[in-house]
């Protein structure tokens, strides 16, 4: 049962625990006809983009490269923050060393270690909603055009 409805300012704390301590998102991307794809991808978020790695030629890793928007599902249905972002597609190799490493370290997985052909994709976060329960849904929107709402 909800204590009732968190002020902004807790829902961006929040949201900002989450994108640190968290590896894990669900990724929703569209081909360029629409057909929908979902599929939980780990992270690393640097304050200003989470970063993500998947095979080049997957759908979503295709579908990032073609319409270069995404939607991401942080934490669990009870205590969502739901992100709207622009996609930055970087070859495996165009990623600076120390970045890589990062990723490798956080997530457990290195994509530069592959045999399967990967890529980066550089998310910005341009919108960004948190909610737990109906009584969050008003006042929900904590980023809007990559500015966080105040």
């Amino acid at each position: 049962m909800s204590e009732g409805p968190r002020p902004r300012a807790q829902r961006r704390r929040d949201t900002e625990h989450r994108l640190v301590h968290d590896v894990d998102v669900w990724v929703a991307s569209a081909s360029p006809d629409g057909a929908p794809y979902l599929v939980p991808l780990s992270f690393d978020w640097d304050g200003e983009a989470l970063l993500m790695a998947t095979p080049a030629d997957s759908p979503t890793g295709r579908n990032l490269a073609a319409t270069r928007t995404v939607r991401l599902g942080l934490g669990p249905t009870r205590d969502v923050s739901v992100i709207d972002g622009d996609v930055e597609v970087l070859r495996t190799d165009a990623l600076p060393p120390e970045r890589g490493e990062r990723f490798a370290a956080r997530t457990g997985f290195d994509p530069r270690a592959s045999a399967t052909p990967y890529r980066w994709f550089r998310i910005t976060p341009r919108r960004i909603q948190a909610w737990r329960e109906a009584d969050e849904l008003p006042g929900r929107e904590l980023m809007r055009d990559g500015r966080w709402s105040t």
